[in-house]
């Protein structure tokens, strides 16, 4: 049965204090909605009574009783006959309005802004073709490479090798995607009396995958501006888990980079809570700025950190390959695990990044980012111009502006932008436990005149929001998974 908490009634007189009045019911309404969107108040606490709250907030009863008559409208409470109104999210604790999971091409006019993807840089054709005229040569064998083909093993290891941190070709185990090697780290090391520590936000099929094992999840939230290692330490010493998860180069989806002085002082914090990061460099090859820089890998002061990598955000998501560089000591226990799963990736794929990585890479990756520089300046162009409120900070890297909205309504306007003919991922479905609903991610993987008009049909769909004109986000149907 769910725990929950009750919130006094003076607490939350503090937290609305200065709502508006104009009428009173609504503003305290759209204050409390604010509170549970963006989890200051938890999902499932009890509210104080009307009575209570009216005396503590110095309104009418009728203005609570209506404001609260709101937020149960709009999904963001419920009443228990005998136990009082509780706090909800519309759709449930982690919704995930994202119309993405199993990615197609929409059609209908309909633009896409939840998978974070692009399509596939010119030449990678080509290197198909020739990957195709290798693959006779392997079709004597079994075909089955647990660990992957030695040829691409060595491959990768060098890319580590060339960005500071040695690695040899027996560290690496390659997998079907970035997320498959996550999995295999959760059921190789977080058992169900383990505790696996993930930032909220984050990326979310990355919590599922780390459960594999039957981890228990806690969650620690990253500041808009950086890591808090003063709450992480605090966390680190309070909850002991096993794994922690974290994304240090242009993290998905706010586009931070950890600094090389905090990389140090996590790195010590986990060793000294004999914690192991789980370290996502999915998108670290994604520098759009000349100027700018990923740091050193992780796993340089981080001895025992395990990386999970990926072809699918530099190359392209179609070449289905991701991979885990492990220290010597956990190589067998993963392989063991990635066993229990599957028993290797299809030669062709192998083969294929093979020839891009003992190849010359740069052209692609130098195609790759200019595209998405070109599409993420379009983007942030176009929310100066149609939501100048809406606020951002331009991402150095990666694929997505993590958008701060003026007030909460992310998921009522991710329903909305579906019927102005744009799919979004709200807040919420990259928060573990519920939560940021002033939050939106806009993926800048698809061509900039499109862009440009979804930002603009966004912005309809916010106007109607803002006015109040959105219906139940709850009427959409069922939620699909989010891919990228």
């Amino acid at each position: 049965m769910e725990q929950s908490t009750s919130l006094s009634a003076g607490r939350l007189a503090t937290l609305v204090e200065g709502f508006d009045r104009s009428p009173a019911y609504v503003g305290l309404a759209d204050a409390l909605r604010e509170l549970i969107g963006d989890g200051r108040v938890g999902y499932g606490t009890r509210l104080p009574s009307e009575r209570d709250l009216t005396e503590a907030i110095g309104v009418s009863r009728t203005t609570v009783t209506r404001a609260y008559a709101l937020l149960r409208e709009s999904a963001y409470a419920e009443a228990r006959q005998g136990s009082g109104t509780f706090t909800r999210l519309p759709g449930g604790r982690t919704r995930a309005l994202d119309r993405a999971l199993w990615p197609s091409d929409v059609g209908n006019g309909v633009i896409d802004l939840v998978c974070a993807a692009a399509t596939a840089p010119p030449g990678i054709a080509a290197v198909y073709a020739e990957a195709a005229a290798d693959l006779p040569a392997h079709l004597g064998g079994h075909g089955y490479f647990p660990a992957g083909m030695p040829d691409l093993q060595a491959a990768i290891a060098a890319t580590y090798d060339a960005r500071g941190l040695p690695t040899a070709p027996e560290q690496i185990i390659v997998t079907p995607g970035a997320l498959a090697a996550t999995a295999v780290v959760g059921r190789a090391l977080a058992g169900p009396r383990e505790r696996v520590l993930i930032e909220s936000p984050t990326y979310p099929n990355a919590v599922q995958a780390l459960r594999t094992g039957g981890g228990r999840l806690t969650t620690i939230a990253l500041d808009p501006s950086g890591w808090d290692l003063d709450a992480v330490a605090a966390t680190l010493t309070r909850q002991r888990p096993r794994l922690v998860h974290v994304m240090p180069d242009f993290h998905n989806p706010t586009g931070l980079v950890m600094s090389e002085t905090d990389r140090e002082r996590y790195a010590g914090l986990l060793a000294r809570h004999d914690a192991v990061a789980v370290v996502d460099e999915a998108h670290h090859l994604l520098t759009l700025d000349e100027d700018a820089a990923t740091g050193t890998p992780f796993a340089v002061p981080a001895k025992d950190a395990i990386c999970v990598g990926s072809a699918s955000k530099s190359i392209w998501g179609g070449l289905r390959l991701g991979w885990i560089r492990a220290p010597h000591t956990l190589v067998d226990r993963l392989t063991r695990a990635r066993v229990g799963l599957d028993l290797g990736v299809p030669v062709l794929e192998q083969l294929v990044l093979t020839r891009l990585l003992t190849g010359d890479l740069e052209p692609v990756l130098r195609s790759q980012r200019a595209r998405l520089r070109e599409q993420r300046d379009a983007t942030a162009a176009a929310l100066g111009e149609h939501l100048p409120s809406w606020r951002f900070r331009l991402p150095a890297g990666g694929m997505a502006l993590w958008c701060h909205l003026p007030v909460a309504g992310a998921t009522a306007l991710s329903t909305e932008a579906e019927r102005h003919g744009v799919l979004l991922a709200p807040g919420p479905s990259f928060a573990p436990e519920g939560g940021l609903d002033r939050y939106v991610r806009l993926p800048y993987a698809i061509a900039a005149p499109q862009l440009v008009e979804a930002v603009r049909r966004i912005a309809d769909a916010w106007a109607v929001v803002t006015a109040g004109g959105s219906r139940s986000a709850t009427a959409s149907g069922s939620d699909p998974v989010l891919v990228a």
